[in-house]
């Protein structure tokens, strides 16, 4: 099945010239998850969408890095008909009215498991090169910061730097990341380091 992604692009980059950019989860990079039996899970509706504290700082301080952010996000329960896929909407407007997000990538597939099939339920790498096709992304130079498995499996795929938020979840990474941190805005510094890093070298 074709890749299939919500896009809610804010702005345009310059359209000759490829950005870095740092794909964000949302539930538990951006917003506080739900936690049932050791397992995160998604707020269902905007009073329960708490974003975590020091995300605007670290949202400021990437952008001040000169890369895009772009969340890509999986979104199944709207598949699986358990959330209604304008709560979730809802929930991305008012985001990107609070944070300086450059672009939103959703998938509302339910999953495999669930009988469906495609190309953008992370770890698949669709959303990632969806943002890539239509942002103009050097992915090489970019990074995927996320919470889960998938997150990390996602950025080996699409060809981008996994950074891993350990919140000790009860579940097991199929492949060790290079970088671990405890919240976006330690990702955030990590990137200005080895931003600079780079540059030192150039």
């Amino acid at each position: 099945m074709r890749a299939t992604a919500n896009a809610d692009t804010r702005t345009r980059p310059d359209a000759e010239t490829p950005h870095r950019a740092v794909f964000l989860d949302r539930d538990g990079v951006i917003n506080r998850p739900l936690i049932r039996h050791g397992k995160p899970y998604p707020p269902a509706s905007l009073d329960e969408f708490d974003i975590l504290p020091g995300v605007p700082d670290a949202c400021r301080l990437l952008k001040k890095l000169d890369f895009l952010l772009v969340v890509a996000t999986n979104q199944p329960d709207v598949g699986r008909g358990t959330l209604p896929r304008d709560a979730v909407e809802t929930i991305h407007r008012w985001l990107s009215k609070q944070l300086p997000i450059d672009a939103v990538f959703t998938c509302f597939h339910a999953g495999e498991a669930h009988g469906q099939t495609c190309d953008c339920r992370k770890p698949r790498p669709g959303m990632l090169l969806q943002a890539v096709s239509e942002l103009r992304i050097d992915l090489a130079n970019s990074f995927m910061i996320g919470d889960r498995w998938r997150d990390v499996e996602c950025a080996l795929n699409a060809g981008c730097k996994a950074i891993f938020i350990d919140w000790g979840y009860q579940e097991t990474l199929k492949w060790q990341p290079p970088y671990r941190v405890g919240n976006l805005l330690e990702a955030a510094k990590l990137i200005e380091t080895l931003t600079l890093e780079s540059h030192a070298r150039t």
